[in-house]
């Protein structure tokens, strides 16, 4: 193979396919979510149990994202992409199918599946990232993760149709959302296998010059080498802090609102204003990661994380609080974007797909420590502690940034 770039033809039918895929797989995601805890409530007989499919997908979602990532780099991003959309349908059939038949456990290990779906899902952005050149996959990255906010407003729109149609067939309305989420996630799995070509891992060997022959070279490195890189372990710290930042004050801002008096109207102005932050601006972050570098973007969302935690305890007033988890998300998205692109600027085709898989197990991580421990958190110290934990942790991040920075300029003079 030649090492020519990439046409502009194929960098953008990848591009679409995947931005699609994203956009249509995260409409799913929110269709099901509305539902999910009443549903389980339902099944399981007590307010309880109303958080478990959520821990069974983030379970799912960490069991799942090493060895897709494996395999992608075995055997292609298109097969390894399909076989999680796979799973994400396989799961939301057994779930569809628990709820007819009252199974708990159904519909837990039906949450499970989807959540491997999810997991090989994550990785999206960074299948996308790697059909451009280095100047380009931050923009490339933010545009993907700006599909959430399709998905973050369509299914919410779409899940009560959805349910009414479930009840004028006869059917429990919580079957409506998992039917359409089937059908949208088919239409996903159709869509990448069929014009995800040629493989992006291809294309990422092309780009770097690899020959016909070079393909087939196994992978070079053990992970656990690879992992001990200065930039992958900042990138990957980047991720996960940021994720666990955002998920630490996010999860408990309802709470904390409810606890000052506000009703669901207020609640929802400040998440919708959050979501705004984590994704209605990605296309713009991307562009400044890649003009100004992957470190300044980092530093700039530990500053904005650090802002965040500051304001949200200050004042229990509505705009104060939308302005605090606006920037909340948006600190995020340029951690985790930046972070995203420095990862996959460190890595060779061959590696990617097992240590961004990898790295997804560790955000998936933080974001379920983070999910756990928040409660614990704001019972102790309200939400002053909670933020203070955040402000601590952002902080750390800065700080790791700082340190990087520091031993680059020693190994540059030496």
């Amino acid at each position: 193979m030649s090492n020519q770039p990439v046409s502009k033809s194929v960098q953008n039918r990848i591009t679409i396919t995947l931005f699609t895929a994203q956009s249509l797989f995260s409409a799913a995601l929110i269709a099901v979510f509305t539902v999910m805890p009443i549903l389980a409530v339902q099944l399981g007989g007590s307010d309880r149990v109303a958080g478990w499919p959520s821990t069974a997908i983030l379970i799912g979602r960490a069991a799942i994202a090493y060895p897709v990532g494996w395999l992608m780099d075995r055997i292609g991003r298109r097969y390894g992409l399909s076989l999680g959309y796979g799973l994400a349908i396989l799961g939301m059939g057994l779930a569809m199918m628990s709820i007819i038949w009252g199974s708990f456990v159904g519909f837990l290990l039906g949450a499970m599946l989807f959540g491997m779906g999810r997991g090989a899902s994550e990785q999206v952005r960074f299948v996308a990232a790697e059909v451009f050149t280095e100047d380009r996959r931050a923009k490339v990255i933010g545009m993907i993760v700006f599909a959430g906010t399709i998905g973050a407003v369509g299914g919410p729109l779409l899940a009560s149709p959805s349910s009414r149609a479930a009840e004028w067939a006869g059917l429990d309305a919580g079957i409506g959302p998992y039917a359409l989420a089937i059908g949208l996630l088919a239409l996903v799995l159709a869509l990448v296998f069929i014009f995800l070509r040629p493989d992006p891992l291809t294309i990422s060997r092309q780009l770097n010059g690899k020959t016909g022959a070079d393909t087939a070279v196994p992978l070079s490195r053990p992970l656990f080498e690879i992992l001990q890189q200065k930039p992958v372990i900042l990138a990957i710290a980047a991720m996960a802090i940021g994720q666990l930042v955002m998920t630490l004050i996010m999860v408990i801002t309802p709470l904390h609102m409810n606890r000052n008096q506000h009703g669901q109207d207020a609640v929802s102005f400040v998440i919708m204003a959050h979501t705004l932050g984590m994704f209605g601006l990605s296309g713009v972050t991307g562009w400044l990661i890649d003009r100004y570098g992957r470190l300044l973007m980092i530093v700039m969302g530990g500053v904005i994380l650090v802002a965040a935690s500051l304001m949200t305890p200050i004042s229990t007033g509505v705009p104060i609080l939308a302005a605090a988890l606006f920037l909340l998300g948006l600190g995020w998205n340029f951690a985790f974007v930046a972070g995203s692109s420095l990862l996959s600027d460190a890595l060779a085709a061959e590696e990617r797909g097992r240590v961004q898989g990898a790295s997804e197990v560790l955000v998936a991580l933080a974001s379920g420590a983070a999910s756990l421990g928040t409660g614990e958190i704001f019972n102790s110290g309200g939400i002053v502690a909670v933020s203070s934990a955040g402000l601590a942790f952002s902080l750390a991040l800065m700080a790791a940034v700082a340190l990087f920075s520091m031993t680059q300029r020693v190994a540059v003079r030496q």
